[in-house]
């Protein structure tokens, strides 16, 4: 399916990234109502609720949910912002986050060769495990750049595209994900997708993605931090 057809459902498109996502991390899912949710197993400990623009009755059987431990996050996926801020508020739960958006490209667009790095000093590593596909970039023994992805029908999911401080501002960003795009092409993938942060938003832009919506995170906690790390 193309990225335009997917694109006018999103409640599929979440579907599909949440199950990439969880597959990247290998965290456990589940349903809430008809809604997933992730269990964070690695950081919180926690659930993660995911919704595409919930009813308002929805939305309140999801936040009480959330309401049950101050690590549990309810993120909402939407283009009225204003209207789930509002229902956060109503619900008593704080906004965490709402910078990231989810982002979408066909695949059909990218580059299907390993790229080269230019830069003697680093090299490639590519690994697949569990379904998992990684690309790290090293200068030596110091990590320089990461990333994964996972393949979810014909959907490449991407995450934890990441470039380390001191590598930042040498176009590795866009190299991981030319080397996570070249292994996601084992595959018959037609889309790729992710959520950004508004850094990365302004890469995957460059290199073709478009925004679908954008992502709320909502917290009964206090932190005002995001939990989504």
């Amino acid at each position: 399916m193309s990225p335009d057809a997917m694109v006018g459902d999103i409640t599929r498109l979440l579907e599909v990234w949440v199950a990439g996502w969880a597959g990247c991390r290998g965290y456990p899912t589940a349903t809430e109502g008809r809604f997933p949710a992730v269990l964070r197993a690695d950081t919180t400990g926690e659930w993660e609720y995911f919704a595409h623009d919930p009813s308002d009755e929805e939305f309140a059987s999801l936040a009480a949910k959330a309401a049950e431990a101050p690590s549990r996050v309810l993120s909402v996926l939407t283009n009225d912002l204003a209207r789930y801020t509002y229902l956060a508020e109503k619900h008593r739960l704080n906004v965490t986050s709402a910078s990231q958006a989810m982002m979408i490209v066909d695949m059909e667009t990218q580059d299907s060769e390993d790229p080269w790095l230019s830069d003697d000093d680093l090299a490639l590593e590519t690994s697949e495990l569990d379904g998992v596909h990684h690309a790290v970039v090293r200068s030596g023994d110091a990590l320089a750049a990461s990333g994964r992805v996972f393949v979810v029908g014909g959907t490449a999911v991407f995450d934890k595209i990441v470039t380390e401080p001191n590598f930042q501002r040498r176009g590795l960003g866009s190299f991981i994900m030319k080397a996570l795009a070249a292994q996601a092409f084992e595959h018959d993938v037609e889309n790729g997708l992710l959520l950004a942060s508004l850094d990365g938003q302004k890469l995957y832009s460059h290199l073709g993605w478009s925004t679908v919506c954008q992502v709320l995170m909502l917290s009964a906690s206090n932190e005002g931090s995001d939990l989504s790390v």
